[in-house]
């Protein structure tokens, strides 16, 4: 582990980890402002809002199972398309979240979890060539494609958003 990585958060270097073990091309970055939004990590990054993957965590209501939706940085979950995968949901606080995830709210990798959850990928990141994830710290991030976000996480791609604003669903 180089001085640098030694030095960042646990999240980040557990993130830097796993990316490592799995031969991933793309060592996660660490950014000098946290980018807690979509937005905020798109202004850091140069790239589109819809380009940044951003991990939302549901509770599931018959186990408590924590249920990831990564989804594009300009779309909204439809929690009703997401219960229909999985079942019953709920919104999930901060304390869950870190507990289920290892991970903070603005930090929250699509994998690298203390405890695995059922993961589902919005298909709208494929309209991407590139998109960026979380790296287990609000102020780290990663770069890959949809498709080795699949691969990475073995989660299915499905429709898991709301129409856009004046699109028919």
């Amino acid at each position: 582990m180089t001085d640098a990585l030694a030095s960042r958060p646990e999240g980040f270097r557990r993130v830097a980890q796993v990316l490592a073990e799995r031969g991933h091309p793309h060592a996660p970055r660490w950014l000098d402002a946290s980018a807690r939004t979509s937005q905020e990590a798109a202004d850091a990054l140069g790239v589109q809002v819809g380009q940044i993957a951003k991990s939302v965590i549901f509770r599931r209501q018959a186990d408590g199972a924590a249920v990831l939706v990564v989804t594009s940085g300009d779309r909204r979950v439809d929690e009703k398309k997401v219960a229909a995968l999985v079942g019953a949901i709920g919104r999930a606080d901060a304390d869950f979240v870190k507990a289920a995830t290892g991970f903070s709210i603005g930090g929250v990798a699509p994998l690298a979890h203390a405890t695995p959850p059922v993961t589902l990928i919005d298909r709208e990141l494929f309209r991407f060539d590139v998109v960026w994830a979380a790296a287990g710290h609000p102020n780290g991030v990663f770069a890959l494609t949809p498709a080795q976000l699949e691969a990475l996480t073995g989660a299915p791609v499905a429709d898991v958003v709301q129409a856009p604003a004046g699109v028919a669903p």
